[in-house]
């Protein structure tokens, strides 16, 4: 079993921890046991390799598995903690926009877990984990700060955090 540490912490609201430990608490109830009796009723309708219903419902209750896995990982390590502060500084669980050196676009991504915006799927931003480069670069800095990191390409990229504003999914 995997022990949270600083680099595998995700951040959670407390909202966003009890959305997920609800969910979670589905799956492994009602959910496992309405999967379970889908599968005894198609099995009981005869031979396997032909029943369609017994086939699909043997794959969502993989993918319900899977997902208990996740949620369950993602639980364990989450670190829960009040809705951030908006004061401009970047950390997990913020919206960041960012200005790349000598561009004047901007682009808007999620610092923190995927699993924060799957709690709003009306919210459509890419996700940097703080471990990633640019995360790493960017975590604990302030808007107008600037940052430098090593690209994937081996390129160093030097950033200017624009804005920082709290995830309130």
């Amino acid at each position: 079993m995997t022990q949270p540490t600083e680099t595998n912490t995700v951040w959670l609201t407390k909202d966003a921890y009890e959305r997920l430990q609800a969910e979670l608490d589905h799956l492994r109830g009602p959910a496992r046991a309405e999967l379970a009796a889908r599968i005894g009723e198609a099995r009981d309708e005869g031979d396997l390799r032909e029943n369609g219903g017994y086939h699909a419902a043997k794959e969502e209750q993989g993918k319900s598995e899977a997902r208990i896995r996740q949620l369950e990982d993602l639980l364990r390590r989450a670190e829960v903690g009040e809705q951030r502060e908006d004061d401009g500084l970047v950390e997990p669980g913020m919206i960041v926009t960012i200005r790349f050196a000598g561009d004047d676009d901007t682009e808007k991504f999620m610092l923190g877990s995927r699993e924060l915006l799957a709690l709003d799927p009306s919210v459509d931003l890419e996700v940097f984990s703080p471990e990633s480069p640019l995360g790493s670069a960017i975590n604990g800095k302030f808007k107008g700060d600037k940052a430098t990191y090593t690209a994937p390409n081996g390129n160093d990229v030097t950033v200017e955090v624009v804005d920082a504003k709290p995830f309130t999914g």
